[in-house]
């Protein structure tokens, strides 16, 4: 495998501008590692203006990519230039008294925890790790588990964008609004994310509230003790197996109770050894499911916890990787359901699982109000949101498998009027995808425009949105 450091050794200074002749193609892949695709070449962006002129010098194809977590090529494509925004990292301005921030989009959001947490300040909106970049996040149009705030759409204040041409635009609510709607949650098939400003909030004390709840009386139980609430910070429930039907609740909400853990951040680089075999007891032994409501949810269940909002938000996903990706691998899906139509999916979804023999270790379940920013919003009214993580062999029909039962799962999401993630494996159907995702002509109008070569590419275009 050539290494990052042979790879520029290899191209010498041309790296810097633009991809290596096609003698030295690369292979890309993603967290899933079942993504391998023959790239053109990759160039580490580190600064805007080598940003621009990496894309005004190379004339074939160009994909985007960040920390690399999606799982279907959504970050590659065959043939084309690979910019690698992780360099691309730096703070511009930060904004105390007004909560207000502006970074490069490679910026990992550990990076700018660490910038913020001196200041007492939290961001506002991310997913529930903190390994991600700034940009990746915009890409995807991420969520977490942010009571009432729904995706990172509607925390973003404005964006700088570099189109294919090489323009750079700035874009917002007000300057170039359309553009800016359809790059949020775009997968960098419009322009390349050059810097995010985003709205922050304080990063309160919280304590954490655990409950199991019946699985018919969750929607009220959340609207009563979670979304009525103004303490709440963040929630999820989680569904565990076998049978999925007993959420149990984690609520975190504002608290002046003295810490039971000081720490301010989630330190970089930290051994998960517990964790890893942790997953691997709960999906391989027999009783893995007992052993985990008694190692884990019981004990977290009897135990305390008030800590500061920025130590929950920079966990690691290295915490739920395992050992070695060589026989499995761990993969997310997710589904976004209309809140009248939550236990119709739920008994659906369970029975889709139990009868293929899915290796589900949990579905975590959160909750968005409608997204009125993005085009391709995959929220479009209020919703709880399913987030299936699942361990799969890696023998060469494991992934035909898996399309056959997430078919069913995305048929059982569209039936119920909801839809599902665009980040993850690409099992869907184009006549799936294009249900869920009505708008996705208006998506592949405004590319005509900002990118008229539609040489912004990645196989999640390739596959699903491509009009010949």
């Amino acid at each position: 495998m050539t290494t990052r450091r042979a790879f520029i050794a290899g191209c010498g200074a041309a790296a810097a501008a633009t991809a290596c002749s096609p003698g030295q193609a690369l292979t890309g892949n993603d967290i899933s590692q079942l993504e391998p695709t023959a790239l053109a070449g990759i160039t580490r962006v580190d600064g805007q203006r080598l940003l621009v002129d990496a894309l005004q010098r190379h004339r074939g194809p160009v994909c985007v990519a960040g920390g690399r977590f999606s799982m279907g090529g959504q970050t590659s494509a065959d043939g084309a230039l690979q910019l690698d925004m992780t360099g691309h990292n730096r703070l511009l301005r930060l904004d105390v008294p007004g909560k207000v921030v502006r970074v490069q989009a490679g910026m990992r959001w550990r990076e700018l925890q660490a910038l913020l947490d001196p200041h007492d300040l939290s961001v506002k909106v991310m997913q529930s790790f903190s390994s991600f970049t700034v940009g990746g996040s915009v890409g995807v149009n991420c969520h977490g588990r942010y009571v009432g705030n729904g995706s990172l759409a509607a925390t973003i204040r404005a964006l700088q964008v570099v189109l294919r041409s090489g323009e750079v635009l700035e874009t917002s609510r007000s300057q170039h609004p359309e553009l800016f709607a359809a790059v949020i949650g775009g997968y960098g098939l419009l322009a390349v994310v050059s810097e995010v400003e985003l709205e922050l909030a304080d990063n309160t004390r919280m304590a954490r509230h655990m409950q199991r709840v019946a699985l018919a009386d969750y929607p009220q139980w959340f609207a009563d003790h979670v979304q009525s609430r103004g303490d709440a910070l963040m929630h999820n429930a989680d569904l565990l197996p076998p049978r999925f039907d007993a959420p149990v609740t984690v609520t975190w909400r504002r608290s002046s109770a003295a810490l039971t853990d000081t720490r301010r951040l989630v330190p970089v680089g930290d051994r998960y050894a517990y964790e890893q075999n942790m997953i691997w007891a709960v999906s391989e032994l027999p009783g893995g499911a007992q052993l985990r409501d008694s190692s884990v949810v019981q004990k977290q269940l009897q135990q305390p916890r008030v800590i500061h909002r920025n130590l929950e938000a920079s966990l690691d996903v290295a915490s739920l990787e395992p050992r070695t990706r060589a026989m499995s691998t761990y993969l997310l899906q997710e589904y976004f359901i209309p809140v009248r139509q939550f236990q119709a999916f739920a008994t659906r979804m369970a029975a889709i699982l139990q009868h293929h023999h899915v290796d589900a270790l949990n579905v975590s379940i959160r909750h968005a109000p409608a997204d009125t920013t993005s085009l391709l919003a995959w929220a479009r009214q209020e919703v709880f949101c399913f987030v299936l993580y699942h361990k799969q062999r890696r023998f060469p029909w494991s992934d035909t498998l898996a399309t056959g039962w997430t078919r069913a799962l995305i048929d059982a999401a569209l039936d119920c009027g909801g839809s599902y993630y665009l980040p993850y494996r690409p099992h869907a159907t184009r006549e799936q995808f294009r249900r869920a995702y009505p708008q996705w002509q208006r998506f592949v109008e405004a590319k005509r425009q900002y990118d008229p070569q539609m040489q912004l590419v990645n196989h999640l275009w390739q596959r699903y949105i491509a009009v010949p």
